[in-house]
């Protein structure tokens, strides 16, 4: 990858990016609440758990076709897996949170002038977030597979994060657990990119029930 390639992507997937992932939990901040993370160990065994089940298994390989579809101008398939994306959110707060990001970053792509966004336009005010992120790995000339690998970082770096302000965690701890979890996000990219359509599954009632439970808990500090 040249220098502004990654550049743009060290940008693009920088928690400090202003389109709210600091805010959410994805579920976390619910199993911490009925005791399924506790601590250090049980954190990471949640995140990896999550990574191999549902990652690396739906998101990540619909975001990887999504790719392809952007860089082959392909505007039926990227409607077509974009809204397969958005009825995969199966609770209120999972919704609300990629249509939330994927307008903050579709905002943010307007406002740089950096992306061309005539076929994330065609989709309406519900863009996702995996769109609107594609859409900007396209228009940057960033390499597929190292946006895919950011992507999955980012993800799990949000994860470490609630752990380390809610479990808590020590700052130290909370890196030792994302560096730990290098080999996890390297095997859930390998699986997105070699994942047929057939076998791609988002399937994690849990996770689902655990959203659900989320809406009306009490005292929480995270959208989702």
């Amino acid at each position: 990858m040249n220098a502004s390639a990654l550049l743009h992507l060290l940008q693009f997937a920088s928690p400090a990016l202003p389109i709210g992932g600091y805010s959410y939990s994805q579920g976390l901040e619910a199993a911490l609440e009925a005791g399924l993370v506790t601590d250090a160990e049980s954190g990471r065994a949640w995140i990896a758990q999550h990574l191999e089940q549902v990652t690396s298994l739906w998101d990540a390989p619909l975001f990887w076709r999504l790719l392809k579809a952007f860089e082959a101008h392909d505007d039926a398939s990227v409607v077509l897996w974009s809204e397969r994306f958005l009825a995969s959110r199966d609770s209120a707060e999972f919704r609300a949170e990629t249509i939330q990001m994927g307008y903050s970053l579709g905002k943010l792509l307007a406002e740089l002038g950096v992306a061309d966004l005539a076929a994330v336009e065609q989709l309406g005010p519900e863009v996702t977030l995996p769109t609107a992120f594609a859409c900007a790995v396209n228009a940057l000339a960033i390499p597929h597979g190292d946006a895919l690998l950011a992507m999955l970082f980012s993800w799990v770096e949000n994860q470490v994060l609630v752990c380390v302000k809610s479990v808590p965690l020590g700052q130290v701890a909370g890196q030792r657990m994302l560096l730990s979890l290098r080999p996890d996000i390297e095997q859930a990219a390998a699986v997105a990119r070699s994942l047929d359509d057939d076998a791609m599954s988002n399937w994690s009632p849990g996770l689902s029930i655990l959203s659900m439970r989320h809406e009306v808990q009490h005292g929480r500090i995270y959208r989702s």
